[in-house]
């Protein structure tokens, strides 16, 4: 089952259990969804991994907001905010842990023979192309910098 069947799927039973705050997250996504598909025009509708990269971007927004809203002493749109990141996790693959990413960076300095710093961007093309879903290309760098003695 596609990542939008399941974005459907999901939003269907949402209304019949009547959960509010869920079928409001799930119909922000699929209007991003929609804005996405627009943009990709006048090509195919996105693809799972453009719908991955769209909902990372929209939690990584919300938690950007929380944190604001937190400062503001906003505490209850900071809970609205970080319900509405639990429903969009939800739909993420799960990501590596720092085991499983020490083990991909020093595999993808290995096969594309890195040698120095000037080289990292090789290794994150590497890392993007084979884990792009489940690697926080955030913590990868910083690991792929170290592992090249930057």
């Amino acid at each position: 089952m596609s990542l939008r069947d399941r974005l459907t799927d999901d939003l269907k039973a949402a209304m019949r259990a009547g959960d509010a705050a869920r079928v409001s997250t799930l119909r922000m996504i699929q209007a991003k969804l929609k804005d996405t598909d627009i943009a990709a025009r006048p090509g195919p509708p996105v693809d799972d991994a453009a719908i991955i990269g769209m909902l990372r971007g929209m939690a990584k927004s919300r938690a950007e907001s929380v944190v604001m809203y937190r400062q503001g002493g906003r505490e209850e749109l900071a809970a609205k905010e970080e319900a509405e990141i639990a429903v969009i996790e939800g739909f993420l693959p799960q990501q590596m842990d720092e085991a499983a990413m020490e083990a991909a960076v020093a595999a993808a300095v290995a096969e594309t023979g890195a040698a120095s710093i000037k080289d990292m961007g090789k290794v994150m093309a590497a890392l993007r192309a084979k884990h792009a879903a489940t690697l926080d290309m955030a913590k990868a760098g910083p690991m792929v910098k170290a592992r090249l003695g930057g």
